[in-house]
């Protein structure tokens, strides 16, 4: 089974991409849970775990993909098969597990996640995967920053989100340094959307899949209609692709939130080829400690403003999936408690 990790940032139109692969038939592409990334914090992914343990993150995952907000067309998760898939007993192995599942219910030989933070655990997934493909999609900074400030999830104040574009893209460039060509394919928000069949094409080839004019025609997919009717967050997937969708930040950025995105991610913006506006090389602003606290001060009163306006039903399916990862803190804390008695 072919394991293809798409990773960059949310909001630069991984959704999209996501769909017009998926209607290729040749490779299945679920909507994450993002199983690492939620995962992670509590359980170390790579940490080889006993049979007790293996049995309660098995039970966990395939939870978490039970209840995800966008559920995984045509799959059944049977637990005994989950654990007989794993080479190893460790996250990563029940990862890719329910993958290959998802992906034989199916009908197909390859999977791609689109966990875009799947980047931060790049070593690992190498090391068990082996022969497994990235797709890099990055968007400019600045269009990020105007496209989170406006959804139900992630940072808010311009700062935040320029932080994390730019550390996500620094391990996705070092990534990029460090794979041969077969095993690596950039791709910038603005070639899919405004180069879409040419740079479809070229994707193709990189998987050693069929072009598909049906690919073109993503909003008629199944798993198009069944995105959008998950969420508002992804209401737009069921229609045509949005040309000329880049550079919005010009008119709905103010020049002071420009200045803060290009002083925090200068560096990557030019390496991915953005040309900066109001800030030149070498002139960066570095933020005081008593500035930075302000941002987040900021930040927080807007993150708590944008959970007041979030669809009821949209919170009410996210909180589903976080009980997951509640019940799963309480069983780390059972396995502590255990260890102190013995």
């Amino acid at each position: 089974m072919q394991a293809l990790f798409l990773v960059g940032e949310q909001r630069s139109g991984s959704n999209l991409l996501r769909l017009m692969i998926s209607n290729t038939h040749e490779v299945a592409a679920p909507h994450p849970p993002h199983i690492l990334q939620r995962i992670d914090p509590i359980v170390p992914i790579a940490q080889v775990l006993d049979d007790k343990k293996f049995d309660q993150l098995v039970e966990i995952v395939c939870q978490m993909i039970e209840k995800n907000p966008v559920p995984w067309l045509n799959t059944t998760l049977d637990r005994d098969d989950v654990k007989k898939r794993c080479r190893e007993k460790h996250v990563i192995a029940i990862y890719g597990a329910v993958m290959d599942i998802y992906a034989e219910s199916n009908q197909s030989q390859k999977w791609m996640c689109k966990s875009m933070q799947n980047i931060r655990w790049a070593n690992g997934l190498n090391d068990y995967f082996k022969t497994n493909k990235y797709i890099f999609l990055h968007r400019d900074a600045r269009d990020v920053a105007l496209s989170f400030s406006k959804a139900v999830i992630g940072e808010k104040h311009v700062y935040f989100i320029a932080k994390q574009w730019r550390d996500l893209q620094r391990l996705c460039l070092d990534a990029r340094a460090k794979l041969h060509t077969d095993r690596y394919f950039t791709i910038s928000y603005s070639q899919l959307t405004n180069e879409t069949e040419s740079t479809l094409r070229n994707l193709c080839g990189f998987l050693n899949t069929e072009f598909k004019p049906e690919m073109m025609s993503f909003y008629n997919s199944e798993e198009a209609k069944n995105t959008a009717a998950s969420s508002s967050l992804w209401e737009n997937v069921t229609k045509p692709i949005m040309h000329q969708n880049s550079n919005k930040f010009l008119k709905e950025l103010t020049q002071d939130q420009v200045r803060i995105v290009e002083s925090v991610a200068g560096k990557e913006l030019d390496e991915l080829g953005y040309q900066r506006v109001y800030v030149a090389k070498g002139e960066e602003i570095v933020y005081s400690q008593k500035q930075i606290e302000e941002f987040t001060r900021d930040n927080d009163r807007m993150k708590k403003e944008q959970a007041e306006k979030t669809d009821p039903e949209d919170a009410r399916k996210r909180k589903i999936q976080e009980g997951v990862l509640t019940e799963l803190k309480e069983i780390v804390k059972a396995w502590a408690a255990e260890k102190a008695t013995t």
